[in-house]
């Protein structure tokens, strides 16, 4: 199948508009004259066009401006025609010399993706506008998903949820973790996944024990505990799912620190309401394991939200701050890891919903089911 992002789903004039739209209010509020957003997935965000060069010029009021070099100008006069159009090399240079043509005396930069080099060629611009920075504005207005955005990402899901259930008769003593994350992508991309979301990780055995384990050489073994995260990208948003299987048996151990996680992820998805606090969500989760004695066991955060980024905000985890809202996207994702043993990781992406109720509930995006599958 065609590995093309589908720009006529994401690339809708009546979608980025009134994203701009918000942005240029934000924009107004900090007291700046416009901003200069470089992000990728921003600049996505704010015009549907996929790109490796683009930035985006928001004044504080009026139109905005696109800018990009001439691979991608016919897409983005394509998919993004009701903004304006600047084909340049040097997007960033041109943007900040067109503020300062339009009066701009202050300009606000995305400092968390800007380069020193980048920075200081933009400062040394001759009679160019006072260079502020913007922090996470974009990122913080993409938190909320509208319902395309959400039917996306339940579309990504639903790939990845469908490779899983392909690829899991492979999961076998004698076949290496990296033929399984080989397979496993590939099915994803069958399935009409853009690509994947992420580098799909397989980690057995004692290499359950490390979170991030790159899937290497070593072959399962009768009595491996195996953890298999993975993700389809689709339209541009981006599935996350752990899932862990026993191969035979399992041992007293594994099936406790399963049924643990397990009761930890269910404690978080019921904790993942409109109003809560990501600190409080993490805690919901984090006490069990804790309680029972693997704490040390568990020791990143609960989850993150998704979206066009596989990591994007909020950030749910100890000591983090916020407070979830309705139709944000999120990880719930507890594992407990013993070293040279193995370990348990189960995650789901779901979105917060406001419900009938005072609080709402989670809606689970990724359905495949979360018994201990014994292979």
């Amino acid at each position: 199948m065609s590995t093309a992002e589908p720009r006529t789903v994401v690339g809708m004039p009546e979608m980025h508009a009134p994203r701009r739209a918000r942005a240029q209010h934000k924009i107004a509020t900090l007291g700046v004259d416009a901003a200069l957003i470089t992000s990728s997935p921003n600049v996505r965000y704010l015009t549907g066009l996929v790109s490796s060069n683009a930035a985006v010029l928001l004044p504080a009021s009026g139109p905005g401006v696109l800018a990009t070099d001439s691979r991608y100008a016919e897409a983005a006069s394509r998919d993004c025609g009701d903004i304006e159009l600047v084909t340049e090399r040097g997007t960033e240079l041109a943007l900040a010399e067109l503020a300062a043509r339009r009066g701009a005396r202050t300009l606000a930069f995305e400092a968390q993706e800007m380069t020193v080099e980048r920075y200081e060629d933009l400062r040394e611009l001759a009679g160019g506008p006072q260079l502020l920075s913007l922090g996470r504005v974009i990122e913080e207005l993409r938190k909320v998903k509208d319902e395309t955005e959400i039917a996306l990402l339940s579309q990504a899901c639903a790939i990845t949820d469908a490779a899983f259930a392909d690829v899991l008769p492979l999961v076998a003593a004698g076949r290496s973790e990296r033929e399984i994350a080989i397979a496993l992508e590939r099915a994803m991309t069958d399935r009409g996944a853009d690509g994947t979301a992420f580098d799909s990780i397989v980690a057995s055995g004692p290499n359950g024990a490390i979170p991030h384990h790159a899937p290497g050489e070593r072959r399962l073994e009768p009595g491996d505990l195996v953890t298999i995260d993975c993700g389809a990208r689709f339209g541009g948003y981006h599935a996350d799912m752990t899932r862990t299987v026993a191969l035979g048996e399992p041992a007293d151990w594994q099936r406790e620190i399963y049924e643990l996680v397990a009761a930890a992820q269910l404690a978080g998805i019921a904790a993942a309401v409109p109003g809560a606090d990501v600190g409080d969500v993490d805690a919901s989760a984090r006490d069990l394991i804790e309680a029972a004695g693997y704490g040390g066991c568990f020791q990143h955060g609960l989850g993150h939200g998704v979206g066009l980024e596989v990591h994007e905000a909020p950030i749910i985890g100890y000591g983090r701050t916020g407070t979830l809202m309705d139709r944000v996207p999120v990880t719930v994702e507890p594992g407990i890891y013993l070293p040279g043993k193995g370990g348990v990781r189960i995650e789901d992406t779901l979105v917060v919903r406001a419900g009938a109720g005072a609080a709402g509930s989670a809606e689970i995006l990724t359905a495949t089911t979360k018994e201990l599958l014994v292979l």
